[in-house]
């Protein structure tokens, strides 16, 4: 039961409540229906589509509340908030019974987490994960529809696996959802900060503001212990700042908690060697390449660690680790060259993986890019010159354009650069994969950025059908 005084629900008394949705569309019998305020129209306009599938209840602000519908109202000043603290009270908290860990950090929270699960399923405990890409519950897999979900489902979500065995649960956390509360009712048993670069800032507007989004999560509200990267200045200030106990971690400080005493590159990955907390030592061959992924397999190993896995089981794992779905995934028809797909949509990213893309190869490096509409457009400039700068062949093409023009996009992503053939400007992004796979000689790297895992591109408020992974294997399928 849920009541509320009559200053909140007039004269209705008690409710009784079954269910929590944010969404009107999800609604059903018993819910109550969370109305709060969205970035174009405020949720209470679908109130009546909500009631109309059931709910009994609804949750808004003084806006809101103008919005009718015969249904009883508790009006708060922050719904997102109380939604949050409500979601956590209506699941009985699940995060505190399992061991929880969430993920924040503009680069490496997929990979790192996707990581941790694969550890601790190796380990043969229950574990689940809730990511950009999926959301697992044991062996059960689903398709997730946004980095870090609603709290309603967040929680929902958390409850199920708990009542399905789980013991390990790993979350990425971004910094929308920490803005908009979604975590709000969470409590993990620690929390990890990955790095800070150039990102989002159409939606923080500065770096110091998504930073202390990000900082928020690092606080006894939300969990108990933080694991942190240090190699990065944003890193060292949370480290500083922060009231929780810190690990630092780091890619060869040995003064950190966490480290590499060392690492070799190899052709199929790197044989690595860790220093961890009391002198722990971890050592194995790591089937992945780039210093990014050292960074991401440092922090899974610390938290795999600290939720109780031996060392010489961790050490066991590691060449059987796989990266992240999208994540400089290599993509193979039998040609005669290395060709990867990733994520990065960020200007340290895109640095990040041609550096790595470089180092694999003694040919030409051939990358294709675009940049998303409706994002920060400072930092088109800033993709579009690591891009020129780093590979020897570039292709500017469409990312998704959304609701902007792509040939702005392009020009704005391209402003000052020099571009000679045979790089190119290419809007359609197939035809600029096609292109970059007519260009690739044996030896050489073809590298396909900006959308790694996603299988759709939004063009004017319509989603198309695309994969870049399927995309690159045609055009290598139909050059052979």
């Amino acid at each position: 039961m849920l009541g509320q005084s009559e200053s909140q629900l007039g004269d209705e008394g008690s409710v009784e409540i079954t269910g929590l949705s944010h969404s009107s569309a999800a609604v059903k019998e018993g819910d109550l229906f969370f109305a709060i305020p969205g970035a174009r129209v405020h949720g209470a306009m679908f109130a009546l589509d909500a009631k109309n599938r059931g709910a009994r209840a609804i949750l808004t602000d003084k806006a809101g509340d103008h919005f009718d519908v015969g249904l009883p109202k508790l009006v708060v000043g922050d719904p997102r908030r109380m939604a949050g603290v409500l979601s956590a009270w209506f699941y009985e908290e699940p995060l505190r019974d399992m061991f929880s860990v969430g993920v924040t950090g503009t680069n490496g929270k997929t990979t790192t987490t996707t990581l941790l699960q694969q550890l601790w399923t190796g380990a043969r405990r229950t574990a689940g994960l809730i990511g950009t890409v999926e959301t697992r519950i044991g062996e059960i897999i689903q398709e997730s529809k946004r980095t870090t979900p609603e709290s309603s489902e967040l929680q929902r979500l958390a409850s199920q696996m708990r009542s399905k065995g789980v013991t390990h649960f790993v979350m990425e956390v971004s910094s929308h959802a920490l803005t908009l509360e979604r975590v709000r009712g969470s409590h993990f048993s620690s929390v990890a900060f990955t790095n800070l670069t150039q990102d989002h800032l159409d939606f923080h507007r500065t770096m110091d503001e998504y930073y202390q989004a990000k900082a928020r999560l690092f606080t006894f509200e939300f969990a108990e212990k933080a694991f942190i990267n240090i190699d990065n200045t944003y890193g060292q200030r949370l480290a500083n700042e922060t009231e929780l106990p810190v690990l630092r971690l780091s890619g060869n400080d040995t003064s950190a908690d966490w480290y590499f005493q060392s690492f070799h590159i190899e052709d199929e990955g790197m044989t690595v060697s860790i220093r961890g907390v009391g002198g722990v030592l971890i050592e194995g061959f790591l089937p992945l390449h780039g210093d990014f992924n050292l960074d991401n397999a440092l922090m899974a190993i610390a938290l795999a660690f600290d939720s109780g896995l031996d060392p010489v089981e961790i050490s066991s794992l590691l060449p059987s680790l796989v990266g992240a779905q999208g994540r400089l995934e290599p993509v193979n028809a039998g040609q005669d060259f290395l060709a990867f797909v990733d994520y990065a949509h960020s200007p340290d990213a895109v640095m990040r993986v041609l550096t790595t893309c470089r180092a694999l190869t003694n040919g030409r490096l051939i990358a294709v890019l675009g940049c998303g509409g409706d994002r920060d457009p400072s930092k088109r400039i800033l993709m579009g010159r690591a891009l020129h700068s780093l590979s020897d062949i570039s292709v500017f093409t469409s990312d998704n354009p959304r609701s902007e023009n792509p040939v702005e996009i392009l020009r704005e992503m391209t402003s000052g650069l020099d571009i000679t053939n045979p790089s190119q400007i290419i809007v359609d992004r197939g035809s600029a994969i096609h292109y970059a796979i007519s260009c690739a000689s044996p030896k050489d790297l073809v590298v396909i950025l900006g959308k790694g895992h996603e299988v759709g591109q939004e063009i004017s408020g319509e989603i198309f059908s695309f994969d870049d992974r399927k995309v690159l294997r045609q055009a290598i399928e139909n050059r052979s």
